[in-house]
């Protein structure tokens, strides 16, 4: 029987078209282990299927096409070959009994030309330089000064979200996420601290959010919105070093409220800074922000269990997703049910690159217990 500290985690939830056995997710969950042309490995499907006790499992980000990609050895969507492998995936995660979405993703500005097909300039919304460095197969290599996507390409990328949304039916998830968090593309639309463009795609807070949301309505003409969750991280300034926008509320707060009208699945949101600490700068009201969504709250970053039943509790969160405790806790849930132990964070040279090795091969509860 569950700790009565955790049992709000255990209970079931219905997030759009998603019955969700419980209210623990799995986080998407960058490991780099896919081949040079974006194929998943195949023990891939023995990791996602440990995890399928989870309420509902979010893949790793997933590129949408060539250009979307930001880092080497990361999985796509866009060509057969990737998509056989995912059905593989989906497949052992259903016979596990699991619920699984694909997380869509354009990395945009925080790429190389290393990374991108013809070793073109990354695309972004302005020619502004992040600050960091590529992971690329040659070793990290510093970011370089993006190309800003002329107003007319901007068409031809929406439709490649439509296009991964269908490629993901295909690959049979049961839905998809589109990742407009972390300063990747579509935030990078999002922020004026990113975004200088004096077009119909830059400006004011509408123009700004013109772009993405044209991305949402094509991602829900290709699967209904009860089958699509979105990822945000209004104050999060990492990857990239990207300043936050000069005016969090109003400019995430007629973001949220624009995708609620959609009648989407959940809001994802990464409270705080991604892989980081929690605080959020004084100003900015996170819960107000969150209450502009009406329907399902996933809540996200460095939550404990202990954390996370309580935010449940105290009803200010409706699913919790995990990522690190789900490295090395496979079977997350039937050790929230019995109360514990928990497995030590992985160690991070396991987290990215690698083999089966610190990535499938991580031991679950005795059966006994």
């Amino acid at each position: 029987m569950a700790s009565a500290d955790f049992s709000p985690l255990l209970e079931p939830f219905q997030a759009g078209a998603l019955a969700l056995d419980n209210r623990v997710v799995m986080a998407p969950l960058t490991r780099s282990r896919s081949n040079p042309e974006g194929v998943p490995p195949s023990f891939a499907a023995d990791y996602y299927a440990q995890r399928a006790s989870a309420g509902l499992v979010i893949s790793e980000a997933t590129n949408i096409s060539a250009q979307a990609r930001g880092y080497d050895y990361t999985p796509g969507i866009w060509t057969d070959a990737q998509v056989a492998s995912w059905r593989s995936v989906t497949d052992a995660v259903h016979r596990a009994g699991g619920l699984m979405l694909l997380q869509l993703w354009h990395t945009g500005r925080l790429s190389h030309p290393d990374l991108q097909p013809d070793k073109a300039l990354p695309v972004s919304a302005s020619a502004i330089r992040p600050r960091g460095q590529a992971f690329t197969a040659a070793g990290m290599k510093d970011y370089v000064t993006p190309r800003a996507l002329d107003a007319d390409e901007i068409d031809a990328v929406v439709e490649d979200y439509r296009h991964a949304t269908l490629q993901s039916r295909k690959a049979g998830f049961d839905g998809v996420e589109i990742h407009s968090a972390n300063n990747y593309l579509l935030e990078q639309f999002v922020r004026d601290s990113t975004n200088t463009r004096t077009d119909q795609y830059g400006g004011s807070i509408a123009n700004r959010l013109r772009f993405p949301l044209k991305v949402v309505r094509a991602v829900v003409s290709a699967w209904e919105p009860g089958r699509v969750g979105i990822r945000i991280s209004p104050v999060t300034p990492q990857p990239g070093g990207a300043a936050l926008d000069s005016d969090v509320m109003a400019t995430y707060g007629a973001y949220v409220s624009a995708l609620s009208e959609f009648g989407l699945a959940y809001l994802h949101l990464v409270e705080g800074t991604t892989i980081g600490p929690r605080d959020v700068p004084q100003g900015i009201d996170l819960r107000a922000l969150r209450r502009r969504f009406r329907g399902p709250y996933m809540a996200n970053n460095g939550y404990t269990v202990q954390a996370g039943a309580a935010a449940i509790r105290q009803g200010n969160a409706d699913l919790i997703s995990f990522g690190r405790m789900y490295l090395a806790n496979p079977d997350l849930v039937a050790r929230i049910r019995q109360g514990g132990p928990f497995a030590p964070e992985a160690p991070k040279d396991t987290w990215y690159g690698g083999g089966r090795e610190g990535y499938a091969d991580w031991p679950a509860l005795p059966k006994a217990a």
